[in-house]
């Protein structure tokens, strides 16, 4: 169970978790960068949202990454360990820490700019990984993206997953496919190399047609089908996320989907990630996939209809507003 609102968990971390997590610039106003008057400072990563997304819903959490003897790195791991997560990080002083800036090009367009070659975070290396750590988990979350960063850091999340596999860790993976790091048929190269040390499966309807060998222009099959192509390949459980259309389980207790949670979209950076906090939390809680998918879609509801990767992650009292009539003010 977790711990009761505003209690410090205590003991091991229950999700262990790693990666590269980077300086993040966000312009104030829609337009090309160039034109923006202001940039505000804050923090971006996969693993590291997951995070603070599980430790903000009552579980004790760490994350093991690489930051740059800059300020940067100064700010990753200040923003994470304010936001009490256990950080586990090597300064590394031959390498900055990686930088994303995000741009709203028009209403409905944005991008994302990535300065991370080279950066401390694609250094990572299985030395990194404090002794102990994965073993007492009960979650290890990794996610395609480091794999994609360097052979280091690869091998790291290869190290991490033999670890959980030695001790009984129950693997996490969000396939997470960034074409800008690499391939199509690289990333499933890798990512399948994992699949049968792998407990839970993350991806999209896309990453789970490219896992099983569909091109980007082939019409994927239904998520179900695929979902269940890829429990094949070792994965108790296999969730394909849908974006508005919900997510499709496929695990033992058979097929089990879910609609989103309907809310106004302010910021869809970070849904996914938010998502796989709310399931894995729920997980750590004990609930069957039903109940981890009916988190799941809440937390990714709140994150949507907030500005910022991670910022909008709810705690525990915050989900009960969920069940207020809207338009509610709490006073």
């Amino acid at each position: 169970m977790s711990a009761p609102a505003g209690t410090p968990p205590t003991g091991p971390a229950r999700l262990v978790t790693l990666g590269e997590t980077m300086a993040a610039l966000v312009p104030d106003r829609i337009g090309p960068l160039r034109h923006a008057r202001s940039l505000a400072l804050t923090t971006a990563g996969s693993e590291s949202t997951v995070a603070v997304g599980v430790r903000r819903l009552g579980h004790r959490a760490a994350w093991v990454g690489r930051v740059g003897a800059d300020e940067f790195g100064t700010l990753v791991t200040g923003r994470l360990r304010a936001e009490d997560v256990d950080v586990h990080a090597v300064i590394d002083p031959g390498a900055p820490t990686g930088l994303l800036i995000k741009e709203r090009r028009t209403a409905v367009l944005r991008r994302v700019h990535y300065y991370r070659d080279a950066s401390a975070g694609s250094r990572l290396r299985p030395a990194d990984l404090p002794d102990g750590l994965v073993e007492t988990a009960g979650i290890l979350h990794v996610t395609g993206i480091t794999l994609a960063l360097s052979a280091g850091a690869a091998a790291t999340v290869h190290a991490a997953v033999d670890r959980a596999a030695a001790s009984g860790t129950t693997v996490c993976l969000d396939v997470n496919h960034r074409s800008r790091l690499w391939t199509t048929g690289k990333a499933a190269a890798a990512v399948g190399a994992l699949l049968p040390r792998v407990g839970i499966l993350f991806a999209s309807l896309e990453e789970a047609a490219m896992l099983l060998g569909h091109g980007p222009g082939d019409p994927p099959p239904p998520a179900a089908e695929l979902a269940r192509a890829l429990r094949d390949a070792g994965p108790h459980t296999v969730v394909v996320t849908l974006a508005a259309d919900g997510a499709v389980a496929v695990s033992a207790e058979g097929t089990t989907r879910t609609a989103a949670h309907p809310v106004p979209e302010i910021d869809p950076v970070g849904a996914g990630d938010s998502f796989v906090a709310g399931y894995l939390a729920a997980r750590l809680n004990g609930r069957d996939t039903t109940g981890c998918l009916a988190l799941a879609t809440r937390v990714a509801a709140w994150s949507v209809a907030t500005d910022g990767d991670w910022e909008g992650l709810p705690t525990l009292t915050e989900l009960a507003l969920d069940e207020a009539p809207p338009g509610t003010v709490t006073r």
